[in-house]
């Protein structure tokens, strides 16, 4: 039927639903991947760009454009403030992981840019 098997009883007697699959010999149900999580496989690291659309690696230096507070602090990430060098994340929705006016953070891409040397 197909080259999928079960990953219980590892047949290949497998039918394909509109979002699962179904091994016809154990009745074992399984989700389909999907087709974001092939995507991200398939094309490597990361790609993570900045609010103006340059590409970010490990070591860079990056400054905020909009001020920022922090949750659970009274702290405010001021507009113009500059990293320490960044990370970059492989999984999560804060692509940046840096440290800024001595906090360790996470940050998204989209509110800094990249600071030339």
């Amino acid at each position: 039927m197909s080259n999928i098997t079960c990953p219980l009883c590892t047949m290949d007697d497998v039918a394909e639903h509109k979002q699962i699959f179904e091994c016809m010999v154990c009745g074992h149900e399984w989700p389909k991947p999907s087709p974001t999580d092939e995507d991200a496989e398939e094309t490597g690291p990361r790609v993570v760009k900045d609010a103006f659309g340059n590409t970010l690696q490990d070591g860079d230096i990056v400054q905020m454009i909009k001020d920022k507070k922090l949750t659970g602090t009274s702290k405010v990430l001021k507009c113009g403030t500059k990293s320490k060098p960044i990370r970059i994340q492989e999984h999560g929705d804060h692509e940046i992981s840096c440290k800024m006016d001595g906090f360790s953070i996470g940050l998204k891409a989209k509110f800094v840019k990249k600071v030339n040397p």
